[in-house]
């Protein structure tokens, strides 16, 4: 019997709040790559790290929010706590291995396009093995042409995902390019949703009432969330992610600028004339090969007091 799928349970609330959560993955993600390239003398593979795994994050939480919407009217749903958490594990290395790959190697064509694809690859994978996870009293089945479409669509927004992080820098571009990230990671979504037919074992089956749907990703979801905001508050304290790449490059020289004019700069000279007498003051004048040079100290005889 064929199942009735409901993608939308709770109306615009979960696809709303998964484009968030995959706008914000994306927005860290961006920025700690970008960290990591504005600055050589940072630690880079930890930066590139904490990208990987925003992004990673990001995508993962999107996925599972978005499935807290999805039901199937003639059974419950169940989901594997080991696939689940497998396929954040693979969320998370497949982003990883994409961005050391620009991040090491640059944007050309070439590597953006093989980081692109392995990545893209890797976030269908992660997309398809957490619907592995989710267990129902029948049989999903999926159509091969949509599913074809959704891994084009993860390799599409892999690849642009990838070439933003290396050429992206002001924070307000930053922003825009992780809009248009989590566009197409929940596009990616829920063309791949689409694809999803079920057919049920039995006929009007509900005794095999399943879990509800926060008893476990609710408390799945709130580690990663809480990533995310340390993340976030990692971002939100570094200078360098604060000011952007002008401002930072604008006020370095500046600040080294005024530490040579206070290390050059003459101290003041005293000159002491001897048996009190008063000093006139010393006038630097032109040398003869353009060097400004102090005159010799002249004295002046103590005033003189008549008795």
């Amino acid at each position: 019997m064929q199942g009735t799928i409901d993608g939308f349970r709770y109306g615009a609330v979960t696809p709303v709040a998964a484009y968030l959560m995959a706008c914000l993955g994306g927005a860290l993600g961006l920025r700690c790559i970008v960290r990591s390239l504005l600055n050589e003398q940072s630690w880079k593979p930890g930066w590139l790290a904490l990208g990987a795994a925003s992004i990673g994050c990001g995508i993962w939480t999107m996925h599972f929010i978005a499935m807290l919407g999805f039901k199937v009217e003639e059974t419950g749903i169940r989901y594997d706590t080991g696939l689940t958490l497998l396929s954040l594990g693979v969320s998370i290395v497949v982003v990883g291995i994409g961005v050391f790959i620009v991040g090491y190697r640059g944007a050309d064509k070439v590597t953006l396009g093989v980081a692109g694809v392995v990545t893209g690859l890797g976030v269908a994978a992660m997309h398809y093995l957490g619907m592995a996870a989710v267990e129902v009293n029948g049989d999903f089945r999926y159509d091969p042409l949509t599913v074809a479409l959704s891994v084009a669509v993860a390799i599409v927004a892999a690849t642009a995902a990838l070439w933003a992080a290396v050429t992206v820098r002001g924070f307000m571009t930053s922003l825009g390019a992780s809009l248009v990230m989590g566009v197409a990671v929940s596009g990616m979504h829920y063309t791949a949703m689409a694809a999803v037919s079920v057919h049920v074992h039995g006929d009007g089956n509900r005794a095999w009432t399943g879990d509800s749907p926060t008893s476990l990703l609710l408390p799945m979801l709130l580690g990663p969330t809480v990533f995310l905001l340390l993340a976030g508050v990692v971002v939100m304290f570094d200078p360098l992610l604060v000011l952007g790449d002008g401002e930072w490059n604008r006020s370095a020289p500046a600040r080294r600028t005024s530490v040579a004019d206070q290390s050059t700069e003459p101290a003041p000279q005293h000159t002491i004339a001897p048996f009190g007498g008063q000093v006139a003051p010393a006038r630097p004048r032109q040398g003869q090969y353009g060097t400004t040079t102090p005159p010799a100290p002249q004295w002046a005889p103590p005033p003189s007091h008549e008795w």
